[in-house]
């Protein structure tokens, strides 16, 4: 692996998912150019990795949504809110001039604790 990172790790009773883009499970991006369809595949592959540890969407404390347009915070925003709504983790949206991929439109972190 050239960087060298985990897509969740535990410590203690906290799980910490990195950054999590929409890709599917063969590594693929997914709906390109869908802002609500990226955020959608970004939360179920961070409750993919949560998971692993026996956690759920309900333990998530805190997002952290990395966009590469804020004019679009509706879309990003609705997809979140679907998942999130009775959960109502610390969430911060911020637009960043790109991601490692152009057709990547959301990069999304969550912080979990049992």
């Amino acid at each position: 692996m050239i960087v060298g990172y985990s897509r969740a790790v535990r410590v203690g009773d906290r799980v910490y998912v990195t950054g999590t883009t929409a890709t599917d499970e063969t590594g693929e991006i997914v709906a390109v150019g869908d802002a609500y369809g990226q955020t959608v595949q970004c939360i179920k592959n961070i409750e993919r990795a949560l998971k692993a540890f026996d956690f759920s969407l309900d333990n998530i404390v805190r997002t952290r949504m990395f966009v590469t347009d804020i004019s679009r915070w509706e879309e990003y925003g609705r997809a979140h809110g679907e998942f999130f709504r009775d959960i109502m983790p610390a969430t911060t949206m911020v637009e960043v001039s790109k991601l490692i991929d152009p057709k990547m439109l959301i990069e999304i972190e969550a912080d979990a604790e049992a």
